[in-house]
């Protein structure tokens, strides 16, 4: 269940934000808008720029999945030096290509494990409760305020773009 809830939704989430970023592109030429200025906007003045927005996401996604699997030694290393959206979709890529060296086996403890960041002064979570108290929250947090950005600018963009393609089934009769 936490493989379905990490990997395969924190994939599908950033390639939802992949393709809310072509309507940014269409947009921005459409309207001769400087996509630097898209990529610079924020909803807040205390919060991030639409930039730093996708660099969270993609390190929620890459760092929770190695927490909950024990390898996090094995997430790619990015320095947060994107200025431009080729060089986003190229982290987002990156940590695409990562999530899918993952499998449900990976995950067989994921669930019991204690997990830890310096900044929680020694407490721990539970794999499960870091997956669902945490990681989770985070990815979405990030990935709806890059998308609260850019529909704010303009952009149009909705819900559908954010929830991407649905697994509909037809009803057996």
């Amino acid at each position: 269940m936490l493989y379905d809830l990490t990997v395969v939704q924190f994939s599908k989430m950033l390639k939802n934000l992949n393709a809310i970023f072509d309507k940014a592109e269409a947009f921005a030429e459409l309207k001769k808008v400087d996509m630097d200025v898209l990529l610079n906007s924020r909803l807040a003045a205390d919060q991030f720029n639409l930039i730093r927005q996708v660099q969270i996401a993609c390190d929620t996604a890459k760092v929770g999945v190695a927490r909950l699997t024990g390898q996090l030694e094995t997430a790619p290393k990015h320095d947060d030096s994107e200025t431009t959206l080729a060089e986003l979709r190229q982290r987002i890529a990156s940590v695409l290509t990562y999530l899918e060296g993952f499998s449900e086996a990976d995950f067989a403890n994921a669930a019991t494990i204690q997990i830890s960041q310096p900044r929680w002064q020694g407490k721990y979570l539970t794999g499960y409760e870091f997956a669902i108290e945490h990681a989770i929250p985070n990815l979405y947090f990030h990935i709806t305020t890059a998308y609260g950005i850019l529909r704010h600018n303009g952009v149009e963009v909705g819900k559908k773009d954010y929830l991407g393609a649905m697994p509909y089934k037809a009803p057996i009769l």
